[in-house]
């Protein structure tokens, strides 16, 4: 898998794959290039993931109640 194809890749997907890099390079059975190698995937991973929260986070509203009892949705503050 290329660089490339982590852009297409959904949340979940590339957080099972990061999940699994960080395994294989905490048990260090892998050799130092390919340890490079997946680390660097790891790192993009991360900030897909990442980029995936925040997107998410943005479409996110909250809810809020007014003083009579009415209920209406109105953007999300994240900042």
């Amino acid at each position: 898998m290329s660089q490339a194809d982590i852009a297409s890749m959904s949340f979940e997907a590339a957080l099972a794959e990061l999940e699994s890099i960080v395994g294989k390079l905490e048990k260090g059975d892998v050799e130092l290039e390919q340890s490079i190698a997946i680390y660097e995937r790891g790192a993009a991973l991360k900030a897909h993931c990442e980029k995936k929260l925040r997107e998410a986070e943005l479409k996110v509203e909250k809810i809020v109640v007014g003083s009579g009892g009415s209920v209406s949705a109105e953007p999300a503050d994240l900042d």
